[in-house]
């Protein structure tokens, strides 16, 4: 990112201040502020370099839309988690050739599968500072205008830059709308899976290791991203040739030992660091423990909808997958938060933060908006609580897909850079293949359990939460019994044509008067609720438009305060790419608790029980057995080191993420945290702050001695 004026002013005043810890989701403009630290801290590369988002090593970095990767070889080969990978494993597997049981590799290029569908590598080219353009003037509008405003510069911005074909851009927000930069990259659309080890090595431990320590997690992929030949983006197509990344990394053999410099580079999604008291105590008072209750009811009906070994249960195990990692990070961000004191925390800080702000009276302006954005924070916890059930109550799949379409018909009457995001001609690849999507999750009797589970705790709520529109639609009231709204369910899965791919595809042409007309149930639902959710919308974005009014101005006071302090204010995570350092380290996370740094191959032996997750593949147990450990070990561990744990700043979405050496060679790709550090999303705690890593020598050792995958290893730049 750009230093614009507010961070360069900054940036000019902490150059040389240290900082605690290492926390911290670094953009690369910030780092030389932090070089002398950096440094210190062991990185031998000038800090400067990091800086070039398209130089080297920060022009080998990827996204790929939801997690982290980076180029490895001159010839687009890249590596990312198996986690991240695994959608387009399994979009390609069969019961003949079951890749996510037995792995895939390709022998040659010629036989590498193409990814799942909506799979793309985003390669970065250019970012530029739009902050003027985009808030000139906003500051004297009223709250929807200025939503509106901001949205349509925001269009408007992004399609300009996509005037050149091929390319997706992204115009991002930091510090609450201080400031934004656009950012252009190369969307690589034919991206074509490559190797994956099977589920025994790249998902071995499963829901039960997730989160957890000790780790012994394979967790690692990869794609090769092919273009025109003339180099253009292009769709899959025989004719298409690897991109020429202008920049890879180095794959480190010698990997890294316990205090070694480490960092990594990714995409981290979204932290809450600057969240408002009256936004923290409504998340984790009420927000957190509903959807805990909630979630853990969900599990219970789809497993109980879809048993084990049914066909069902084959497209709901990502749904399943989903749900049970959401419910074991918002577990731990509880229980992080009980522990650490996160709300005393917090209220402690805006204490700090109000003494700061009345010990000058130039500063009065802070206060009055940070009081807004309390009040606003409290109204929004109470809107969306009141909304929480009637939103479970309408997400059936087909009265989703219904809405969707029925919204889509409304937009596309309007001229495209008018309309709503998501519903733009830049929108409809991702449209029609999420329609065709479906088919692959979607099974009738699931869905009705789901739907059943969720209106019952609507019909819970008090009346005041209960929405009049929906009620009268569905024909629910007190006289409704459960056998009646269960065959009630049952008209609208019979009496739908949403199930049919071919139907939904061709209603993407549909207009409103058109869908109006259906006598599709799940339509006529759709319709019905229509004008009172655009009216959900209009309140929604008038209390974000005042947000755009009042968080710059909170965020503003942060920075001057912070910087008083000697401190160097980062962005909270926003998908864009960051950095984030420190040292391979172990922990103590809590009393009579230790954790060791790396984990080893013994640890796979120990752990296996030769059934799922716990199940690895027999030629990788012998091997572990006969210590053939090759040139991989570790002498101070004597093993191959499997994963490994630092102290790094990390998210959700930094899944993949390079993990580098001093040197800016990989060393490991970042894929977890541990339980304990869950809560880092809203507070840093430099004691339980532990990121997990598969080490690169691990990854080697596996394509080297179980996979046979030397044509890969041949085709990177391997270092000592």
């Amino acid at each position: 990112m750009r230093k614009t004026p507010v961070v360069a002013a900054l940036l000019a005043c902490v150059a040389t201040a240290p900082l605690a810890a290492k926390e911290g989701m670094f953009t690369p403009g910030q780092l030389p502020a932090i070089a002398e630290d950096l440094k210190e801290t062991g990185l031998e590369i000038d800090p400067e370099a990091l800086t070039d988002l398209t130089g080297f090593p920060m022009g080998a970095i990827v996204s790929l839309g939801g997690c982290s990767a980076s180029f490895v070889s001159p010839a687009g080969l890249v590596v990312t988690n198996h986690h991240c990978a695994r959608g387009s494993v399994q979009f390609n597997s069969t019961a003949e050739n079951n890749y996510l049981e037995n792995g895939f590799l390709a022998q040659a290029k010629g036989d590498e599968l193409p990814a799942a569908p909506g799979s793309r590598i985003y390669v970065t080219t250019e970012i530029t500072d739009v902050t003027e353009r985009m808030r000139s003037g906003v500051d004297t509008m009223s709250p929807t205008e200025r939503y509106d405003t901001l949205e349509q510069r925001m269009k408007d911005i992004t399609a300009e830059c996509e005037e050149e074909a091929g390319f997706r851009c992204q115009v991002a927000s930091f510090y609450g709308g201080a400031e934004y930069t656009l950012i252009k990259r190369l969307e690589v659309r034919d991206v074509r899976l490559v190797y994956a080890p099977a589920d025994s090595i790249g998902k071995y431990g499963g829901d039960i290791d997730n989160w957890m320590w000790p780790r012994h997690t394979g967790d690692f992929a990869f794609y090769r991203a092919y273009v025109a030949p003339d180099g253009s983006a292009a769709d899959f197509a025989a004719e298409n040739v690897p991109y020429a990344p202008d920049h890879h990394l180095k794959v480190s053999a010698a990997g890294l030992d316990d205090g070694d410099f480490v960092m990594a580079a990714g995409y981290p999604g979204s932290t809450q660091r600057y969240a408002t008291l009256a936004e923290v105590e409504n998340t984790f008072s009420w927000s957190y423990p509903t959807y805990v209750k909630l979630v853990n009811e969900w599990i219970d009906t789809v497993e109980e909808a879809a048993p084990e070994g049914s066909d069902a249960r084959v497209k709901y195990e990502s749904l399943l997958a989903g749900l049970n990692n959401f419910e074991k990070n918002t577990r731990g961000q509880l229980e992080g938060a009980r522990r650490v004191g996160l709300v005393d925390r917090r209220r402690e800080r805006e204490q700090a933060l109000g003494v700061w702000i009345a010990a000058d009276k130039d500063r009065a302006g802070y206060g009055e908006a940070i009081a807004g954005l309390q009040a606003l924070s409290e109204e929004s916890a109470e809107a969306d609580r009141k909304a929480f059930w009637y939103n479970f109550a309408t997400r059936p799949t087909l009265l989703s897909t219904a809405q969707r379409l029925y919204r889509l018909s409304h937009e596309r009457q309007k001229p495209n850079a008018q309309r709503e995001p998501g519903y733009q001609d830049r929108d409809m690849t991702f449209f029609r293949q999420g329609m065709q999507a479906i088919d692959r999750r979607y099974e009738a009797s699931v869905d009705k359990a789901q739907w059943l589970l969720f209106l019952d705790t609507y019909l819970k709520e008090p009346a005041g939460n209960r929405v009049a529109v929906f009620d009268n639609a569905l024909g629910l009231n007190a006289n409704l019994g459960a056998d009646a709204l269960s065959a009630k369910l049952d008209g609208y899965y019979a009496g739908t044509t949403l199930d049919d791919v071919d139907t939904r595809l061709a209603l993407m042409e549909a207009t409103p008067e058109q869908l109006e007309a259906s006598d599709d149930p799940f339509m006529q639902l759709a319709v019905a609720l229509y004008e009172y959710e655009r009216g959900l919308e209009a309140e929604g974005e008038e209390r974000a438009g005042r947000a755009q009014a009042l968080r710059p101005a909170y965020m503003q006071a942060i920075m001057q305060w912070q910087q008083s302090q000697g401190m160097l204010t980062y962005p909270d995570a926003n998908s864009t790419l960051r950095v984030t350092y420190g040292k391979v380290m172990g922990g103590s996370p809590k009393d009579g608790m230790a954790y060791l740094p790396f984990t080893t191959l013994e640890g796979i032996l120990e752990k296996d029980t030769g059934e799922d997750p716990f199940n690895a593949p027999a030629k990788q147990l012998q091997q572990i057995r006969e210590k053939d450990y090759g040139s991989y070990a570790l002498d101070s561990i004597g093993s191959v080191p499997v994963n490994f744990l630092t102290d790094l700043d990390s998210t959700g979405g930094n899944s993949g993420s390079a993990t580098l050496n001093a040197r800016a060679e990989l060393v490991g790709l970042l894929f977890d945290g541990t339980f304990e550090s869950v809560n880092s999303d809203w507070d840093f705690d430099p004691r339980t702050t532990r990121t997990i890593h598969v080490d690169t020598r691990y990854m080697l050792w596996v394509m080297d001695k179980v996979d046979g995958a030397n044509g890969l290893i041949e085709e990177m730049d391997i270092v000592d």
